[in-house]
């Protein structure tokens, strides 16, 4: 391994590469004067359907003196990073089912019927743009199975499922494994190996560390143990499903798809996922849906046995509290992963944009959007605020005027998008 090694190297075994992360004493991002380096920008989407509990939905205040309400309080460490917006609508998508989510991210007006007819979504457009810059273009992943067939208001249940969009007739397809997410991380052949990826590389790791000041040293420990927990987790999924598909062979019922059935570990490898993907620039966008719209999601760990759409119609209630408190939990252990990964003189989140939404402000209500942004795209976006738009006029309002504005700090100048032809004012 050379002295200096750049921004595209990795540590090679047989069958895999593992990428390194930022690291301040060799050359970085193909630059050889490391002050001059600039760290990528990204962004994720986190996506929780069927909408939120309003009573709980709230802050108020500005940075550290920020106060949050019950469904928010997981992000109480990460104040002085958030934008938490009120007010935001979607203007294409109306009231109701399905419609509401297929464009959460274009804003575009769809098509009923059997036409699917969307537009490509924000997050598309930045893995467009990225595309040469980054090894991936972009993860798509899920947590819950998109479904077919049409919702009674003669959409198409495509849109219900899918948040990301190549095209205006094609959503991205979405990644639902764990292993197999985790896996195109490490040049699809981790799955193959016997032992643990790390096993392939130590000898350069060790030779790395060598090279390297004190303080990488520790950020190479920090980063190779997450990837060992991470692959450790995935594997122990990989286990239980198994397990469970075999029993259920045993037994004569049917067999389960190989998805794993908690939702809580699930969830978090996703998110461990995005976090690694970020921390090596192995892509730069990421989108992952927790729950659909109209969603089936049961939560028996929260105590609850009925699915997720059928709570959200009392969504003032104790129990779908508890599934949006849930949600927003697993998008501040996102956030948080991202917050202690150094990178430069700040973090990874510093460098990001992460986005919680959903179609709904509550069970049929789209006249706004819940939405929080966490992370500052390295200094281009400030951070540490509560901003309320429902009072600004439809116009002042919109969720693509967000996005216009997110997408130019990225390096994409748009006249418009979606319906909005002006960025949001006061981002």
């Amino acid at each position: 391994m050379n002295q200096k090694i750049s921004r595209r190297a990795v540590l090679q075994g047989i069958g895999v590469s593992v990428a390194l992360p930022w690291l301040e004493s060799v050359r970085v991002w193909g630059n050889d004067d490391v002050k001059a380096a600039t760290a990528p920008k990204r962004f994720a989407c986190l996506f929780q359907g069927d909408g939120i509990s309003p009573p709980d939905w709230w802050a108020k205040g500005q940075g550290d003196a920020m106060e949050l309400g019950p469904s928010l309080e997981s992000l109480a460490p990460f104040k002085s990073k958030l934008n938490v917006i009120n007010g935001l609508f979607n203007r294409n998508a109306g009231g109701g089912h399905a419609k509401c989510t297929g464009n959460i991210l274009s804003g575009v007006a769809l098509q009923r019927g059997r036409i699917i007819r969307g537009a490509a979504s924000m997050d598309q457009l930045l893995a467009k743009r990225y595309e040469q810059e980054s090894a991936m273009p972009s993860l798509v992943l899920g947590c819950e199975h998109p479904v077919s067939g049409y919702h009674e208001s003669q959409y198409s249940m495509v849109y219900a499922s899918h948040i990301s969009w190549q095209n205006s007739e094609s959503p991205v397809p979405i990644e639902l494994y764990p292993s197999l997410a985790f896996d195109s991380l490490f040049g699809n052949k981790a799955g193959k190996l016997q032992g643990s990826i790390l096993d392939h590389v130590l000898e350069q790791a060790n030779d790395l560390r060598r090279k390297v000041s004190g303080s990488d040293q520790v950020k190479v420990d920090e980063y190779l143990s997450s990837v060992r927990e991470t692959e450790q987790r995935v594997r122990k999924l990989q286990a239980q499903s198994k397990d469970d598909t075999q029993t259920k062979a045993r037994t004569g019922q049917r067999p389960a798809d190989g998805l794993p059935s908690d939702l809580r570990d699930y969830a978090r490898s996703m998110c461990d996922v995005i976090a690694l993907a970020f921390q090596t620039d192995r892509t730069r966008v990421a989108t992952l849906l927790l729950s659909r719209d109209l969603s089936g999601q049961v939560y028996p760990f929260l105590g609850i046995r009925d699915d997720h759409h059928s709570y959200s119609h009392s969504n003032t209630g104790p129990d779908y509290k508890k599934i949006v408190k849930f949600h927003v939990e697993q998008y501040a252990y996102l956030v948080g992963r991202l917050a202690a990964m150094q990178e430069g003189d700040g973090t990874v989140l510093d460098n990001s944009c992460i986005q919680f939404i959903s179609e709904h402000w509550d069970a049929h209500n789209s006249n706004q959007v819940p939405v929080v942004l966490a992370g500052g795209l390295g200094g281009k976006l400030q951070t540490g605020r509560t901003l309320d738009y429902l009072a600004a006029g439809n116009d002042r309002r919109k969720l693509c005027s967000l996005y216009l504005g997110l997408v130019n700090r990225m390096g994409i100048e748009l006249p418009t998008f979606g319906d909005a032809t002006e960025h949001l004012a006061g981002l």
